[in-house]
């Protein structure tokens, strides 16, 4: 109960609601938690996310990118060494866009300890089947919102988020797993920032995709009351709608191929 009530506090909260620069970033109300939001492959999200990291000069920065195990091998050391970084966090074979437009965020996170929210892809892989995401995630996933399923109206609409970020190419059956593999993600995230927040007093800078920094379905919902949020998404348009952010950035757009070209018969 005290789970939904905090939930629904968190949804129904005045948010700034705003478009800014990056410039202001040290100009908005201070948290113990900010989310620097991206899309992954747009590299003008990740010099914004650089520039933040220097300017609020937080204790402690979470990336999605990288598990926790893979975190604690981070040394001051390795941070100002790029290749090495590089290397030790095993990013040529991660999957992830060029560590040429990550290592900046890594450089200004200097003076920070570092922490990784990645979820190992077996682990997800199994949610998405069907799986079990609590025995996945371990001791408090009540907590962390995994042990209740959602109320019925937000699994639809995010069921179909999944099938507009898929092309409309997922086969109904598995976006019941798609979603609960996202809620794993966020509930590990929430998890890996309480940790940060805890071990290091805060504040504490959030690296992830849009998608998780959501104020509404993603992991700030999921975090304990105790702690203040600001949640930053980054866009490549002007939206036509609110977004699930406190405050949001326009940039411009990322060269890359059609997603869902693969998709699309000849």
């Amino acid at each position: 109960m005290k789970r939904m009530i905090l939930a629904l506090a968190l949804a129904a909260a005045p948010a700034l609601a705003e478009e800014i620069t990056i410039d202001k970033i040290t100009t908005l109300p201070g948290a113990d938690v900010v989310f620097l939001g991206e899309l992954h492959d747009n590299p003008w999200h990740h010099a914004n996310q650089a520039e933040a990291v220097a300017a609020l000069g937080p204790k402690a920065v979470v990336f999605e990118m990288i598990t926790a195990e893979t975190a604690a091998k981070v040394t001051p050391e390795l941070l100002q060494d790029k290749a090495a970084l590089s290397e030790a966090l095993g990013w040529a074979e991660s999957g992830w866009p060029s560590f040429d437009m990550y290592y900046p965020i890594f450089a200004a996170a200097k003076d920070a300890q570092i922490y990784g929210a990645l979820v190992p892809r077996e682990a997800v892989r199994e949610a998405i089947m069907g799986g079990d995401a609590t025995a996945s995630f371990g001791e408090g996933a009540d907590l962390y919102g995994l042990a209740a399923p959602l109320a019925e109206e937000e699994q639809a609409e995010r069921e179909a988020a999944q099938m507009r970020a898929h092309c409309d190419a997922l086969p109904e059956t598995l976006l019941p797993g798609m979603v609960l593999g996202q809620r794993l993600r966020d509930a590990t995230m929430a998890r890996e920032i309480v940790r940060a927040h805890d071990e290091t007093g805060g504040p504490v800078v959030v690296i992830t995709g849009n998608g998780h920094a959501r104020l509404d379905w993603g992991a700030p919902r999921l975090l304990p009351e105790r702690l203040s949020v600001t949640s930053i998404g980054q866009l490549e348009r002007a939206p036509e709608d609110t977004p699930p952010h406190d405050a949001w950035i326009v940039t411009q757009e990322a060269e890359r191929e059609d997603p869902c070209a693969g998709f699309k018969k000849d």
